[in-house]
């Protein structure tokens, strides 16, 4: 089984090698971050299991960075541990009320750190198992990397099939193209808003078979929608 990944999200160094150190002899996999603008690209690029949160940070505050993952339905299912010295009880329900998994008070004993860890990792549950992603007789199958339409192979290349993969998993609701870019070609990359559109073209002419390329809508002033109900109605 493959480690899990974890994100460290603390501006203190020294904290970071401390936290990095306890779940590294774990067995865990650790991402770190100083700030609240770094922690999200990271969410967005390396898509971690957990990310343990500090609740003072520079710029945005530990709580407000839970507070937008947990607003955003593509980030709302990540699970959340608060790390902060304040022990007051207000400070713990507002942490919580945030939509964090749990919270803990520094100091803590690595012990602590790594069974606190488990459990909400148990509480959360397996991943999004990859399972063939379906719309009418198209299929896609993460595991094989293959795309087909009834018995038909469609080939496409590897950003056209990361696009595919999102609008299958994210069906009936319009993103822009900002929101497109950061969920399909990550927070780190920096390109224009139009190559969504390139992208999209070529993304509906690998679908042009049965029609297919019809569930890919352009929606005014917004961006775009994978829709089969829309379609349907049409």
């Amino acid at each position: 089984m493959d480690s899990k990944t974890i994100l460290i999200v603390d501006d203190e160094a020294p904290v970071r090698d401390m936290l990095r150190v306890a779940l590294e002899m774990a067995d865990y996999r650790c991402i770190e971050a100083g700030n609240a603008q770094e922690a999200h690209a990271l969410i967005i690029d390396e898509r971690p299991d957990l990310v343990l949160l500090d609740w003072m940070l520079p710029d945005v505050s530990g709580v407000e960075l839970a507070r937008r993952l947990k607003r955003d339905e593509l980030t709302a299912a990540l699970p959340i541990i608060m790390l902060t010295a304040k022990g007051e009880e207000d400070h713990k329900i507002k942490g919580l009320e945030t939509g964090a998994d749990d919270y803990i008070t520094k100091p803590f004993s690595p012990r602590e750190l790594v069974a606190r860890l488990k459990a909400v990792l148990r509480r959360a549950g397996p991943a999004t198992p990859e399972e063939p992603l379906t719309a009418g007789e198209l299929v896609l199958d993460p595991v094989s990397h293959r795309v087909s339409i009834g018995d038909q192979a469609v080939d496409m290349g590897p950003t056209e099939f990361r696009l595919l993969t999102f609008f299958l998993s994210h069906q009936e609701r319009a993103y822009t193209r900002t929101q497109l870019l950061d969920h399909v070609w990550g927070g780190n990359v920096y390109v224009e808003e139009r190559t969504v559109d390139v992208h999209i073209r070529r993304l509906r002419k690998a679908l042009a078979i049965g029609g297919h390329d019809r569930f890919i809508q352009t929606v005014r002033g917004t961006g775009y929608r994978f829709s089969v109900q829309t379609a349907e109605k049409v």
